[in-house]
């Protein structure tokens, strides 16, 4: 959602026109991400990732989908969170608003998310399927 304050906050067409992008793909991901949180929970009546662990092996569907849209929604190359998150970013650098040290805060704020992203969703998916 950060992605989408900063594209907006930018004032360029490059900048809005991803923040839409990435409203769009966000609400996409994130009703299959809760689509399938309710359908794992539906099959192994299980609520905290302590407690799961192996249904990988009898779930191999739900994995996958699971897997795939993680992977979106952390923003991987060739998915769309990845358009909107670079071109949100191009159009913070190319906005005439903000003076050099603002953007480069904000571009370390932004690198920050996209560090930690990665490292949440990737030990959920240890957690959950193996």
């Amino acid at each position: 959602m950060g992605f989408i304050i900063i594209g907006i906050g930018s004032i360029t067409d490059m900048g809005l026109n991803r923040a839409l992008l990435q409203i769009i793909s966000h609400g996409f991901i994130g009703a299959a991400l809760f689509f399938l949180a309710g359908t794992t929970y539906d099959r192994i009546r299980l609520v905290y990732l302590d407690e799961m662990g192996g249904i990988a092996i009898p779930m191999p569907k739900i994995f996958t989908m699971f897997s795939s849209f993680s992977m979106a929604s952390l923003a991987l190359p060739g998915m769309s969170g990845f358009v909107a998150e670079l071109i949100v970013f191009f159009g913070l650098i190319t906005s005439q608003k903000y003076l050099l040290m603002t953007k480069a805060l904000i571009t370390f704020v932004m690198a920050i998310g996209m560090i930690l992203t990665p490292i949440y969703l990737l030990s959920m998916l240890r957690q959950m399927f193996y």
